[in-house]
């Protein structure tokens, strides 16, 4: 058996030639698929917008199945699952909103960095002093810009770090 072809929208597999393989592209199956897939990373307020613009599908309304299913030129929400949606629209304008307002205006993180440049620049004739000095006191309220802490889903390492610092154990045995 030859080389076979996988289609990542389609989910499935066939022999590999320039025949099946432009016959499989260009097919409505296909085309479907790939829709279906770039739908699903859409804004939702775009989908909100497009549902609102179509009818509702009397056949859909009737019978609960349409022959066109999701390329359906008519709305398959109810009344409920469009008023959900809004809501949900409303929800994530509001939180990007509050993330928003959670930033200081006035500073920013190059104002930050600048200044905590000046301060280790200003600490740097004193040698080791500077180092013990940044692991015993660790970072005031004052030194992690606030904008940190309005991005959502930091990875662990971009976190910042917490109120005291982070704890040090100095009688830890390697073995």
């Amino acid at each position: 058996m030859g080389r076979r072809y996988y289609c990542d929208y389609c989910d499935r597999s066939f022999q590999d030639n320039m025949h099946n393989r432009k016959k499989h592209l260009n097919g409505v199956q296909h085309h479907r698929a790939k829709k279906a897939w770039f739908d699903h990373f859409r804004d939702t307020a775009a989908f909100l917008y497009d549902e609102q613009t179509k009818k509702p599908c009397r056949k859909f309304l009737q019978k609960g199945i349409c022959d066109f299913g999701p390329n359906c030129r008519f709305s398959h929400l109810s009344e409920q699952e469009l008023f959900n949606l809004k809501r949900q629209v409303e929800d994530e304008t509001q939180h990007r909103e509050d993330s928003q307002d959670r930033l200081r205006p006035g500073r920013s993180v190059e104002e930050w960095l600048s200044r905590r440049e000046k301060r280790r620049s200003a600490l740097g004739g004193k040698g080791d002093l500077k180092d013990k000095e940044d692991s015993e006191e660790g970072p005031t309220e004052s030194d992690v810009p606030q904008q940190l802490f309005s991005i959502p889903d930091l990875p662990p390492s971009l976190l910042p770090p917490p109120p005291g610092g982070w704890k040090v154990k100095v009688n830890t045995e390697w073995g």
